[in-house]
């Protein structure tokens, strides 16, 4: 059976939701017993969001294939549990690398080369790649209707619905329906608006989502529907939820998954979609047994999406613990010595999280110091099993100079080099991956998945109830292995390493409760119905912590 498709793209104002939207689809499509795929369209000119701020795009997804992604399809992984590949994620900049490729080697023969057909032939082929086994393919197109780089996606997908004809496409269009206080008025215009732009474009809407803060009377959806020249039944509430995790349940009773099969004239595999384990998880999320408090110590704790996927970790963690788990940002840059113990004495956990550049390093150091001198349970990602190393070799191992080459100098005096350096060459299975200094900043680190041998015995094999996993990794630097020997004669062994041995992927404290620090990022593989089993030992720990701090 031919792959249906579903293009989500959104109107009036960015962040309205897309994301979650086609993720609870996704999920809502599974329980009626479909395959799904998820797919993000981004217009921006980045080949990939690999060395975006995450101040302006928010974290960095990194699949197991390596791709470098949009936040979003962490959602959708979360949500659905189909792991995403590279070829889920296109955004501009990879469609005009490819288009340029081809024009300089010579493809289009001489011929002028356009938007239109190239551009969109091009954005075309990735919607429709490699869908074969599947039942619906959900394309979410990033940014807001009416953006001037977001047109040739808009104009793809209008080819796609007169190409493959209607029975295999649809359009979803989120709207926002604003609240005006000083009026005591829902107002509809905007949505009107946008959909206007969307037709005027030649797309018209199978089915709108409302987004509100508050019930939309019966009247305003009526309206919509009547200037949107769409079906009342099709006009869906998106209103606000206490949690995520309830999305997927609130649109069901909106008749979301219904209008959706109805558009391509489908009778369910299921005749109601069985949503019993989102209940479970809703059931968990809003009635814990108890709570815990982790301060996260890292440069972007101002803007949420920078950790999106931490978080949802966390949560997943506390969901497996039957835990409310609270989160303290810490911002590391203007975190002193001074100020460790007011911050971190009443937390229950400490997490330094992984990031790049030298700002916020001695405050994530100073925690660090803190967390192991108090034994506060630690887990150090990325950077911050770094930090780790550097911390416990300068202040326990007295090598004041220890550092990494990506923020201090060293006095190499007996020729290991620094204790953290750049990494030029790793295994991949049996392909040697070789890097340099002067590649590409995507091209000099080891992402997607990499296998680990973990030590028996260890806090991480008791955690993971296993000596070999996979995680993914996204770093451009490695601890030393010239320093493991003394690093492990005074206590912070090498609990996981790469199957050859070269590189180091955990360490553990030996006289700690609980502290460890991982290279990859085991956040990026947990989902609430699969809780990460690192994260949920963490939070194990830090209840075991907490109740220490009740008895005391």
């Amino acid at each position: 059976m031919s792959a249906r498709f579903i293009f989500i793209t959104g109107g009036v104002v960015s962040s309205l939701g897309k994301g979650l939207a086609s993720a609870s689809l996704g999920a809502l499509l599974q329980a009626r017993g479909y395959r799904v795929r998820l797919r993000k369209l981004d217009p921006y000119l980045n080949v990939d969001p690999g060395t975006m701020n995450p101040i302006q795009h928010g974290e960095v997804f990194v699949t197991d294939d390596g791709a470098e992604t949009d936040l979003d399809l962490g959602h959708y992984e979360r949500f659905t549990g189909v792991n995403a590949r590279r070829s889920d994620s296109v955004t501009t900049g990879q469609i005009y690398s490819t288009l340029l490729t081809k024009e300089r080697r010579g493809d289009y023969l001489g011929g002028t080369v356009q938007v239109i057909p190239h551009v969109t032939d091009l954005i075309k082929e990735f919607i429709l790649k490699d869908t074969d086994q599947e039942d619906f393919v959900l394309c979410e197109i990033g940014g807001t209707v009416g953006d001037i780089e977001g047109l040739p996606f808009l104009e793809a997908i209008r080819q796609l619905g007169y190409e493959l004809g209607r029975e295999r496409v649809m359009y979803i269009h989120l709207t926002l329906v604003p609240y005006i206080a000083a009026a005591k008025e829902l107002k509809t215009k905007p949505t009107q608006h946008s959909v206007k732009e969307l037709r005027s474009i030649g797309i018209q809407p199978d089915i709108l989502l409302c987004r509100a803060d508050r019930e939309i009377p019966m009247s305003e959806r009526r309206k919509i529907a009547l200037f949107c020249n769409i079906r009342e039944e099709a006009v869906i509430q998106a209103l606000d939820v206490g949690s995520i995790y309830e999305v997927p349940r609130r649109y069901s009773e909106q008749g979301f998954d219904n209008e959706v099969l109805k558009s391509f004239n489908l009778k369910p595999v299921n005749v109601s979609p069985d949503l019993t384990r989102w209940d479970e998880i809703l059931t968990r999320v809003q009635n814990p047994k108890g709570e815990v408090t982790v301060a996260i110590v890292g440069k972007y704790t101002g803007i949420g999406d920078a950790y999106k996927s931490l978080g949802e970790a966390l949560d997943h963690a506390g969901i497996a613990n039957q835990v409310r788990v609270h989160v303290r940002w810490i911002d590391a840059a203007g975190f002193e010595k001074e100020d460790v113990a007011k911050a971190l004495s009443d937390v229950d956990a400490v997490l330094v999280p992984g990031g790049f550049g030298e700002r916020g390093v001695n405050g994530k150091l100073a925690a660090i110091t803190y967390a192991r001198e108090n034994k506060k349970p630690y887990l150090g990602i990325c950077f911050g099993m770094q930090l780790a190393v550097i911390e416990f070799a300068r202040n326990v191992l007295g090598i004041k100079d220890a550092a990494s080459s990506e923020f201090g100098a060293y006095e190499d005096k007996d020729g290991k080099g620094p204790l953290v350096g750049l990494m030029t060459e790793w295994m991949r299975g049996n392909v040697l991956e070789t890097r340099n200094s002067g590649s590409d900043l995507g091209g000099t680190m080891r992402l997607g998945a990499y296998d680990c041998s973990i030590a028996a015995g260890s806090i991480a094999q008791k955690a993971y109830s296993s000596t070999s996993i996979s995680e993914r990794h996204r770093h451009r630097y490695e601890v030393n292995m010239a320093y493991r020997e003394q690093l492990e004669g005074q206590g912070l062994i090498f609990s996981g390493l790469s199957p050859s041995g070269h590189l180091p992927e955990i360490v553990e404290m030996r006289d700690h409760p609980w502290f460890v620090g991982v290279q990859f990022h085991p956040e990026l593989k947990s989902r609430p119905f699969a809780p990460h089993p690192l994260f949920s030992s963490f939070i194990q720990a830090a209840m075991t912590k907490g109740s220490q701090k009740k008895a005391a």
